[in-house]
């Protein structure tokens, strides 16, 4: 599993070994992993061009050291000294193995640009003389590398308040920082390297996690001798309406295909028809004003995609709210529930999917606030409503009370279609109805979820239901992988 930390975590964390190694150690340490990656970047070391963009504090020491490193096996290395003052130990090294200072006007297409502006202590958006640097970077159409976080970028929660460097790849120390691993942060830091200097034994519990493909597999349910589809898992799909019958075939589609012992289907006509002709595995029930009970034995429901916010949509979210049994609130259900909060006090496991605007709609705020803001405003609505939160998005997260927030990283941008959340709901059910607590099957349910897209998208556009129809190659996959490992 990885981990991340906020910027105070690791300055702390940092503190205490300082204590405990001779002074300049860690920025030692730093500055030659830091040096080694880029060296793989390089065309070729000597010869080539390096630009560093240096702030005054202990991240800027990191970069001058780095750019010293280099220069001593034969680049030319150029520094941009951005603050009032500069590391001098640093700069003093950078100079004594034949690099030099220029001007901002001078930076042109380097082979390569290192910012190390900010650290983990920048907040806010860049200033200037900082911002006025960053455009430079981006204008130059050489790759960057940031140093620890791009500046700009806040290292706790990735929010981004105004101007910041767009990396290529970010070098980071000790730790991952959480804002590397949450946009908008996370769309600015590139590929993330993590270079070890000896903190491991001296950091808290992570601030965020992300499972890894083992992860997923150990959690996914396999089926024993024994099992049959009741021990499986039965995942009750209320779904769909006369004209949004597809997100009923689409949630069906995500459940059959992510392995559920039995699905049982229940709505409409036309959307009980259409399920009937893609999934004939599915056991379908015409629901129109008869109790949800008499769809049959669940083991837990999927409700809400495609089903409309009527009278008779709200009566079916207030029957399944009201029972004992897991249940995921998705789509229309997450309109109706915005309606009557109350809906959610529940003492059944409750999974939350909502996208930014549905989760500006439960909390009363602009989604636009959400999406700058993603862990605040998952951390607030898993404290007010009381229930496991998958907030979907660029950087699906989910979030339950007392535990680390788990980024997803898995997914491609071709999912921004319609029906892709469906799908999701579909796969989350199966696993929530095979035992998996709402924290886990949220999780794992957004990896395959992710997994699944990039196998059917290859850089091409894609339907949702091509993202259902990958789910078993890309399960089995994962599980083929993970005896292997084993």
């Amino acid at each position: 599993m990885l981990t991340a930390f906020t910027g105070d975590q690791v300055r702390q964390a940092e503190h205490t070994l300082m204590a405990l190694v001779p002074d300049g150690e860690l920025m030692q340490r730093a500055a030659a992993g830091l040096a080694a990656v880029c060296a793989r970047l390089l065309p070729g070391v000597y010869g080539s061009r390096v630009v560093l963009l240096v702030g005054g504090g202990d991240n800027g020491g990191d970069t001058l050291y780095a750019g010293a490193r280099l220069a001593a096996r034969g680049a030319r290395v150029e520094a941009v000294l951005a603050g009032g003052k500069s590391h001098e130990g640093g700069l003093s090294a950078l100079k004594k193995a034949g690099g030099r200072v220029i001007e901002a006007g001078q930076v042109g297409s380097p082979d390569l640009i290192l910012d190390g502006l900010l650290g983990i202590g920048g907040r806010g958006g860049l200033r200037e003389p900082y911002a006025a640097l960053a455009r430079i970077a981006a204008g130059s159409g050489s790759p960057v590398v940031a140093v620890d976080v791009p500046s700009g970028v806040d290292s706790s929660t990735g929010e981004v308040a105004g101007e910041a460097v767009k990396a290529q790849v970010t070098v980071t120390f000790g730790a991952r920082k959480a804002g590397l691993l949450v946009d908008p942060g996370a769309a600015r830091a590139g590929i993330v390297e993590l270079v070890d200097i000896g903190l491991a034994d001296h950091l808290p519990e992570p601030e965020l996690t992300a499972l890894t493909a083992a992860d997923v597999a150990a959690l996914l349910p396999v089926p024993g001798i024994e099992s049959d589809k009741y021990r499986r898992g039965v995942v009750g799909v209320l779904a769909g309406s006369d004209r949004f019958a597809g997100a009923a075939v689409l949630a069906v589609g995500g459940a059959v295909r992510s392995g559920a012992g039995m699905v049982r289907f229940a709505g409409p006509g036309d959307a009980v028809h259409q399920v009937r002709a893609r999934w004939p595995e599915a056991v379908t029930t015409l629901l129109q004003d008869d109790p949800v009970e008499e769809v049959g034995r669940v083991q837990a429901w999927v409700l809400g995609p495609g089903m409309g916010t009527d009278e008779r949509a709200r009566r079916i979210a207030a029957e399944v709210l009201g029972t004992d049994l897991p249940v995921i609130v998705d789509a229309d259900a997450l309109t109706i529930v915005s309606k009557d909060l109350q809906l959610l006090s529940r003492r059944a496991p409750t999974l939350i999917t909502p996208h930014a605007g549905e989760l500006g709609r439960l909390l009363g705020v602009d989604p636009g606030d959400v999406e700058a803001r993603r862990i605040e405003h998952v951390r607030r609505a898993v404290e007010e409503l009381g229930v496991t939160v998958l907030l979907k998005g660029s950087t699906t997260v989910v979030a339950e009370q007392g535990r680390p927030i788990r980024v997803n990283t898995t997914g491609t941008s071709w999912l921004a279609t319609a029906g892709t959340g469906d799908v999701l709901s579909g796969i989350s059910g199966t696993l929530l109805a095979a035992g998996l607590a709402p924290y886990d099957a949220g999780s794992a349910a957004a990896f395959l979820h992710g997994l699944a897209a990039r196998k059917a998208a290859g850089g091409a556009p894609i339907a949702a239901l091509d993202v259902a129809v990958s789910l078993p190659d890309v399960i089995r996959h994962l599980r083929t992988a993970a005896n292997m490992e084993a």
